[in-house]
């Protein structure tokens, strides 16, 4: 396909450049050659590129490599059995981090928060000062450490963006291997009225513009973190 068309188009340049001066007539006869070698039917020269493989296989379990592919683009990542350990470590860190500032706007997740009491935020009352967004997640991507999110919860576009820290609670059964099985997840929950944002968060907000020097928080939050609860069980 593409060897015949290169000599298509080469002809066609030649007899251009043949002439020995550019020409109105030389200009003509190159437009209707090139035309004519765009629009010749080809066939397909590789009829099974679609059949095959982007990536190898996979041999880890997802939440395996999607732990280690999350660490990579430097996301913390934290595993617990159930919303009791969930809760308890958040405790530990929100100490040690010293938050004060949690916003959690989606009502599942109040919810798990109201039944331990851990304070939150539930309104953008003082929003300007968060320190800490709580989100859940459409799905997590394993093969490059991803988190698939869109505004169709109650926690919308700002949660995961605005605060300096961006705190995610995901499930197993949210786990999947690649970007398009995350959007067949999406697909299967929302039908074809798809969220109007759909995105992906692959690590912190980072940038290197300046000089070559990474800088962690510069469009986003500086720090994103993943608990993963185990639901196999459920």
């Amino acid at each position: 396909m593409f060897e015949n068309l290169s000599d298509k188009l080469e002809r066609a340049f030649k007899v251009l450049k043949g002439q020995g001066q550019i020409t109105e007539i030389n200009v003509a006869e190159t437009t209707k050659e090139i035309r004519k070698a765009l629009l010749d039917k080809r066939d397909n020269p590789y009829p099974n590129l679609e059949e095959a493989p982007l990536y190898p296989k996979a041999d880890d379990f997802l939440e395996v490599l999607f732990a280690e592919q999350f660490t990579a683009v430097a996301g913390s990542f934290l595993y617990c059995e159930n919303e009791i350990q969930f809760i308890e470590t958040l405790l530990e860190l929100a100490e040690e981090k010293k938050w004060r500032k949690m916003y959690c706007w989606e009502p599942v997740l109040q919810e798990i928060l109201n039944t331990y009491e851990y304070p939150y935020y539930s309104s953008d009352t003082d929003f300007l000062n968060a320190e800490v967004g709580l989100t859940l997640c459409e799905a997590l991507i394993a093969r490059n450490g991803s988190i698939l999110v869109s505004n169709r919860t109650a926690a919308g576009r700002r949660l995961s963006i605005y605060p300096d820290t961006h705190i995610v609670l995901a499930y197993t059964s949210q786990l999947v291997l690649d970007l398009k099985d995350g959007f067949k997840r999406l697909k299967d929950l929302c039908g074809n009225t798809l969220p109007s944002m759909v995105t992906t968060i692959t690590g912190p907000s980072r940038t290197a513009d300046i000089e070559k020097t990474l800088v962690l928080g510069a469009h986003g939050p500086k720090e994103l973190f993943v608990f993963l609860i185990d639901d196999s069980q459920k």
